[in-house]
């Protein structure tokens, strides 16, 4: 959605990336199909930057893939925060695991496999930060399932809000269509503030009232 030129740019005033996410950044387009998925130096910047800006104690991730977004979020956390990571791709598990065990947040990170919408109810927490990044086609159903979840105040986040730029064109596939329609449900919502940041592949960033 932006030029390389200014990616550079944005590049340059960030952040640098900590060798272990580098390691997760080379080893996930060297050996993972769609490497695309990973959240990279910039969007993994603007979530730890969420994550510290709220003080997040409890943080709940849906879609792990490799893990590079979940040691960003979980940078954010106070001294006795916890992050529940949930994927359903069995495939990856070693890899994470063994990505998560070379951080010194591995202690904060609750890594758990199969059906989201399952593994859900057996979790028992508030949450102050939740990042949707998942299948796209249930958005809205992660959405709903976690809402009263939230505490007031809290944040959602929505990635890959624009697809490509798919939902300017008013693209008629499936997906452009589901996640047109879940934007257009989150700006309908009068329970939260909210607005897209044009971060890589879009951010809806969520607050609830």
């Amino acid at each position: 959605m932006i030029s390389e030129e200014l990616q550079s740019l944005l590049l340059k005033y960030a952040e640098p990336e900590d060798a272990l996410l580098q390691h997760i950044d080379r080893e996930t387009h060297l050996k993972v199909l769609m490497p695309r998925m990973l959240s990279g130096h910039y969007q993994g910047r603007v979530l730890s930057m969420l994550s510290k800006m709220i003080g997040a104690r409890r943080i709940l991730e849906i879609g792990t893939f490799t893990g590079y977004a979940t040691l960003c979020l979980a940078e954010g956390l106070t001294d006795d925060g916890l992050i529940y990571t949930l994927d359903i791709n069995a495939e990856l598990e070693d890899m994470v695991r063994g990505n998560f065990a070379k951080s010194p947040l591995n202690p904060k990170i609750k890594y758990i496999i199969g059906d989201a919408q399952q593994s859900l109810q057996h979790i028992d927490e508030v949450f102050d930060l939740v990042f949707i990044d998942a299948d796209k086609k249930n958005n809205g159903t992660y959405y709903q399932l976690i809402f009263d979840r939230v505490r007031p105040g809290g944040i959602i986040i929505v990635d890959n809000v624009l697809w490509s730029g798919k939902v300017l064109g008013g693209a008629q596939d499936k997906d452009t269509k589901n996640i047109s329609n879940f934007n257009d449900e989150v700006a309908k919502d009068q329970r939260v503030e909210k607005l897209i940041l044009p971060v890589r592949d879009g951010l809806f960033v969520i607050r609830k009232k």
